[in-house]
């Protein structure tokens, strides 16, 4: 049953194999050379206090192979649910071939046992091996990322550290699912990307923010949380970050509001500033006293100010530290759902199917 298997499955496996070794070589050309530009970026940066200029400078240089590889690698466990899960099965069901199989010696539970266990063992191995390999390669580029594309982040967490594995689990033995369910390729394929897109796009939004309690701290306002300050009305408009915050570098900002001295949150308008930024309107004189245009408008001096009149952000995170817990529970759950999923599938092949 194992040979008859690897017999199906070794042209698609030496495809993928194929690929991955290509990737692999031009990451492992490429990445020594990038890891050495930002060392010595970091080193030049550091004496002068312009390491925020040069995290700008060397992520614009990379940002288009740093997207690539991170579509890369979030796109393989779909392939692998598409591809090689929900075809497993139907094309046997479609070509009645499965009827030979279960009158010889070998019983439905063994024959699906071995197609589910070999063929997702290369598919976990596919997507662990590229989602390390690409996360050695970013390193540089996710310790030098704008907050919204940071190792934390939901986009970009999903392709780095072990949880590609739990997801090209999961998206293959969902394909097997649909598939036995179905019974139809096609059907089961496009069921497959739709039931996965949907799962892929709640985890983020939906559950990974509480898989442990997040934090909430208060800030003062300076560099790392205000992107700009515009006089309006007689009052100062802070352009507010809603994804970073001071001292806690590459967290997941969850929520990012501006309070004023009693706790209470100050009313802005979303639409008024850039996309990551939150306009809030503070009531400070920009008329005489450092927020005037001849005190210094939007400098330290009117940062100063405004903490001075007890204005300060606060935000709900995940801090950076929690990157490696996060990646475990996360693909411990997918790993629960790929166990409930093929039990499913032993349960049908074994009662409802013929």
């Amino acid at each position: 049953m194992i040979w008859l298997t690897w017999r199906q499955f070794r042209s698609s496996a030496a495809m993928t194999a194929a690929v991955l070794v290509v990737l692999g070589i031009a990451l492992a050309v490429t990445g020594p050379g990038l890891a050495s530009r930002y060392a010595a970026g970091i080193a030049g940066c550091t004496p002068n206090d312009t390491c925020a200029d040069f995290f700008d400078r060397f992520f614009g240089e990379c940002q288009i192979p740093f997207l690539a590889l991170t579509l890369v690698v979030l796109i393989l466990p779909a392939l692998a649910g598409l591809f090689w899960g929900a075809p497993l099965v139907t094309r046997e069901l479609e070509a009645d071939t499965h009827l030979l199989v279960w009158n010889q010696s070998i019983t439905r539970a063994r024959w699906l046992a071995v197609k589910l266990g070999l063929t997702g063992l290369v598919a976990m191995a596919a997507a662990g091996v590229c989602g390390l390999a690409v996360t050695w390669w970013s390193d540089p580029l996710d310790q030098s990322a704008v907050p919204e594309m940071a190792r934390m982040a939901p986009l970009v967490f999903g392709a780095r550290g072990i949880t590609p594995m739990g997801y090209a689990a999961f998206a293959f033995v969902l394909g097997v699912t649909l598939g036995v369910l179905v019974r139809r390729t096609l059907p089961a394929m496009a069921l497959t990307l739709i039931a996965f897109a949907a799962i892929q796009l709640a985890m983020p939004l939906l559950v990974r923010p509480h898989l442990m309690p997040p934090v909430t701290s208060t800030f003062e306002l300076g560099r790392t949380n205000v992107e700009g300050m515009v006089p309006q009305g007689g009052a100062m408009h802070i352009f507010l970050s809603t994804s970073a915050v001071p001292g806690h570098a590459g967290a997941w900002v969850l929520s990012s509001y501006l309070v004023d001295p009693s706790g209470r949150v100050v009313g802005g308008d979303r639409a008024s500033g850039p996309s990551s930024t939150v306009a809030r309107s503070v009531p400070v004189s920009t008329t005489s006293g450092p927020c005037a245009p001849t005190g210094g408008l939007g400098t330290e001096a009117c940062t100063a100010e405004i903490n001075r009149l007890g204005y300060r952000q606060q935000a709900t995170y995940q801090p950076l530290k929690r990157f490696w817990p996060l990646q475990w529970i996360e693909t411990g759950i997918y790993v629960l759902l790929t166990l409930a999923l093929a039990w499913l599938c032993f349960r049908r092949v074994r009662r409802g199917l013929s």
